[in-house]
């Protein structure tokens, strides 16, 4: 640079003037509402300012520093002459960092108990500060009384440890201070183990992760919560005032500090503009407010990531890289405030050792000489359960040391066994991979799954980020395996343990969402790096490709299983045609029971158990069987019904009677229901006779899971709207309607239904008002089905999911396929039924399955004599219709 090149400045960022505020105070005592319009105009100041980019901790401060001067002109107005009174603020207002919303948290100090005169003096100084504006807490303790309440609770003795003098006596607050940091209140010792139970309970509240849809910003792991405990430790054991001061004491490093800072910084800024947006004390990352976020913080749509998606994996992102801070920050004060005397040495190899049970290494430059130390590590601790965890100092020289991770590290064939091994280990392998996650490591070596770690998709159905979806499947997979969790999938436990080698379904689970976010298909891009990555891991190329082919298939039997008639023998002969093999079934079964079951564990269900199981041991027996001689369908009609026969003659019911009962009903009802359903529906018609009148049954306990509700009724095409209209009335999620025409001119329907949060429906007298509400619907003929007024769930409510129809042939049965994709909302299978009325169609069968906020429905349709709907012009028909009852219908829910 030339002497005449001018110096490129950056811009000054803004800054809050209080000069206003001094200037309105000086030489006058101030009312009560030139002090709200001063707070009101600071407030608007710093809203202006955090809109110019005016950095969070400078807004924080600034309120801070505005509250100050506020309160203390009205101490002085309502106290100013009052001795032996100290006023102090604690909690968030202590520690100067306030927030739009933040709560004004004040402790008034007394000598002595109050009189009545200068009881109602404090009085009237709290209800000026309710009328400025902020939400006051309070409380009025004797230096006796404050001892007494640190004493007994841990928040209280917190509180007093960052106390922060506003007026009063200086002597008398130093009194107070000296109090906190006292032994005779908590040692330093005891206030560290309680903070961090306090902090463990607080994780197990959010399920230990960060990574929800709707993250607490301050509560949850990583969150603001956690910066504040260490500056709680600090302040308590070390005497530390803030955190730069940690990095004199050794405990943190400057870039350590940086990424502390920021990371605050980062979280500050969210809750400032949470407090703006909502007008209230608000730290939950809601749906409602994300997008708004996203924007107000200059995040665009790209091609292949909302905006939304962008701004979210920054937020996850950080507060894992403030999680690992916090976790290893906690750890040199538990080395330095918990450990006394010598340090206890067990040697585990020239690398390592366990250090006070932690493992550690042997010396600063172990990876820098030994990078494949980096892997080592984790295997380590899987073969030595004893180990409690890495000691912090070793935490820190992985993370500072991952950059070794490089193209040559992952070549290595050493390092490629390690982690082979690592995958193959009987025991450890969740927990290990969870730390590989946390410290950086598995993003390293897998670098395409670095690149979704803290990813997150936007919408109601994938409640994890990808990373951390990827590792729950991992978890599920190696529950299969494990014995003690036999009760939870028996099926999958027994097919797991059979399999020939488990890490190549732990494999297909790492890299089943890898490409997620990349544009394409992600199954297609995933099962290329999966090739790729095995084969370089010196796996056979069956394996290899067995792997790849997981990755790739991984949505097939979940969406066979929901979105296809698997009572249909041709349907299960093609899906087998495409599994080809028992191996590749078995392998895929648990993958797609462990991958749902990750996903969304609140949309996990019985039902969804039972689906997968039915496809799958029809896919078996069709294997069994021989692709080249699949199973003809009167052959399993005939095998139903000879099952069925069986148990109903073993328990005395007439077959002359049973037969008579079924010679009105087609071979479609055999092969849609089990035996043990048809022998409930067959005594049910058996007891109820001829009377001509609808016929209701409920049966809470099923084998498919949920609540089974089955109905016959004289044909009535208004039926099934009107039932629908009344399940969902009630409050139920229908998970399956089959519909069956007789040949004397009946039909029947058979509902499974959950509650609508997914339970299952557990109370006898729940049962009996769903059998009382269907009576009375089965029995009024005629008439439209009923509006449905339920409000529509909040989160529902952030999104506009296109509608989306389709039709298909499905020649063999002599029917056309429906499918309809649309927001999911209270009434939308009623809305549907209406549209079929309107278009004349008569549904024959529905497969309704709901994702997240979306609704993926499949209905199998027909014209009122049987046949499919043909004709292009019948279908737009039908389309219209659809359309009318869904735009019609989308706010009507939203009350």
């Amino acid at each position: 640079m030339t002497s005449e090149t001018p110096r490129r400045r950056r811009p000054t960022p803004p800054r809050f003037d209080n000069a206003w505020l001094a200037e309105l105070l000086a030489g006058r005592d101030p009312l009560p509402q030139h002090l709200r319009a001063a707070h009101k105009h600071g407030s608007s100041r710093l809203s202006e300012l955090a809109t110019a980019g005016a950095s969070a901790a400078a807004l924080v401060a600034a309120r801070s520093r505005m509250m100050d001067t506020l309160i203390r002109a009205l101490w002085r107005r309502n106290l100013g002459r009052t001795r032996g009174l100290v006023l102090a603020a604690v909690g968030g207002y202590g520690r100067a960092e306030l927030h739009p919303c933040s709560d004004i948290d004040l402790l008034v100090l007394a000598e002595e108990k109050l009189n009545d005169r200068r009881a109602a003096a404090l009085e009237q100084f709290f209800t000026e500060i309710w009328d400025i504006g902020p939400d006051v807490g309070h409380s009025v303790r004797t230096l006796e009384e404050c001892r007494q309440a640190a004493r007994e609770d841990i928040s209280t003795a917190t509180n007093l440890i960052e106390a922060r003098r506003l007026a009063g006596s200086k002597k008398t607050f130093e009194a107070l201070q000296e109090l906190a940091f006292s032994d005779e209140l908590w040692t330093s010792r005891s206030f560290f183990e309680r903070k961090l139970e306090e902090q463990r309970t607080r994780h197990a509240k959010y399920h230990d992760t960060a990574y929800k849809l709707e993250p607490n910003i301050k509560e949850s792991p990583g969150g603001l919560r956690d910066i504040q405990m260490i500056g709680w430790v600090a302040k308590r054991h070390f005497g530390a005032r803030t955190l730069a001061d940690l990095a004199s004491y050794g405990f943190l490093s400057r870039e350590e500090h940086r990424r502390l800072v920021e990371g605050q910084g980062f979280l500050w800024r969210i809750r400032w503009l949470l407090h703006e947006m909502t007008g209230r004390h608000e730290d939950r990352l809601l749906f409602d407010h994300q997008l708004r976020l996203a924007e107000t913080m200059g995040y665009e749509d790209s091609e292949h990531s909302l905006a939304v998606e962008q701004s979210m994996q920054r937020y996850y992102r950080t507060v894992m890289e403030l999680n690992r801070l916090n976790e290893m920050l906690l750890q040199l004060f538990k080395e330095a405030i918990l450990l006394e005397g010598d340090p206890r040495i067990q040697p585990i190899n020239e690398r390592f050792q366990l250090k006070n049970g932690y493992l550690d290494v042997v010396d600063r430059d172990v990876f820098r000489r030994e990078p494949g130390a980096l892997l080592e590590l984790f295997h380590l601790l899987q073969q030595h359960p004893e180990a409690e965890g890495v000691s912090a100092g070793t935490i820190r020289l992985v993370r500072q040391h991952c950059h070794l991770i490089n193209e040559d590290f992952r070549r290595n064939p050493d390092n490629q066994a390690l982690f082979m091994a690592i995958l193959r280990e009987p025991q450890g392998v969740t927990h290990e991979f969870r730390r590989m996650n946390s410290y950086g490591v598995l993003g390293r070596y897998i670098p395409e799954f670095g690149k979704i770690v803290g990813r997150m998709q936007f919408d109601l159905f994938h409640t994890y980020t990808v990373d951390e979806h990827t590792l729950f499947v991992l978890s599920n997979l190696r529950r299969f395996a494990l014995s003690r969790f036999d009760h939870e999938f028996p099926d999958c436990s027994r097919v797991m343990r059979g399999l020939p080698k488990p890490e190549l379904a732990y494999l297909a689970g790492l890299f089943h969402d890898i490409a997620k976010g990349r544009g394409g298909d992600h199954s297609e891009l995933g099962a290329s790096d999966a090739l790729r990555f095995c084969k370089r891991h010196g796996l056979s190329e069956y394996d290899a490709r067995l792997v790849s082919w997981l990755v790739r298939q991984h949505l097939l039997l979940s969406l066979t299983a929901q979105k296809k008639d698997i009572s249909d023998p041709r349907v299960i002969h093609e899906f087998a045609e495409k599994v080809g093999d028992q191996l590749h079934l078995d392998y895929l079964y648990i993958l797609t029971v462990a991958d749902v079951r990750a996903t969304n564990p609140e949309l996990w269900n019985s039902w969804k158990a039972s689906l997968f199981s039915e496809l799958y041991q029809n896919t078996s027996r069709a294997l069994c069987r021989g692709l080249v001689n699949p199973v003809a369908r009167e052959e399993l009609i005939n095998e139903t019904k000879r099952e069925t026969l069986e148990q109903l003659d073993s328990a005395g019911i007439n077959t002359e009677a049973v037969r008579g009962i079924w010679s009105a009903l087609p071979g479609d009802y055999f092969l849609r229901h089990s035996p043990s359903e048809i022998q409930w529906h067959t005594r049910a018609l058996l007891e109820h006779g001829d009377s001509g009148k609808p016929l209701v049954q409920v049966r809470r306990e099923t084998e498919r899971g949920g609540t089974a509700v089955f109905v016959c009724s004289p044909r009535d095409d208004l039926a099934f709207a009107r039932s629908t209209a009344a399940l969902e009335q009630l409050g139920l999620t229908v998970l399956d309607a089959r519909i069956v025409s007789t040949r004397d001119e009946r039909t029947l329907y058979t509902w499974v239904v959950l509650e609508a949060d997914g339970e299952e429906i557990e109370s006898a007298e729940r049962g009996r008002e769903i059998l009382r509400v269907m009576e009375q619907e089965a029995g009024r003929l005629g008439g439209d089905p009923r509006d449905i007024r339920r409000r529509m769930p909040r989160q529902h409510r952030m999104f506009s999911t296109p509608t989306r129809i389709s039709f298909a042939d499905d020649e063999r049965n002599d029917r056309t396929i429906l499918e309809i994709t649309t927001g999911d909302r209270p009434g939308l299978l009623t809305r549907i039924a209406g549209a079929l009325l309107d278009a004349r169609v008569r549904l024959q069968n529905a497969k309704v399955a709901t994702v997240g906020e979306k609704a993926e429905d499949i209905f199998f349709i027909t014209e009122t004599d049987d046949s499919p709907l043909d004709s292009e012009a019948r279908r737009q028909e039908l389309e219209q219709a659809l359309k009318r009852q869904l735009e019609d219908g989308a706010d009507s829910t939203s009350l």
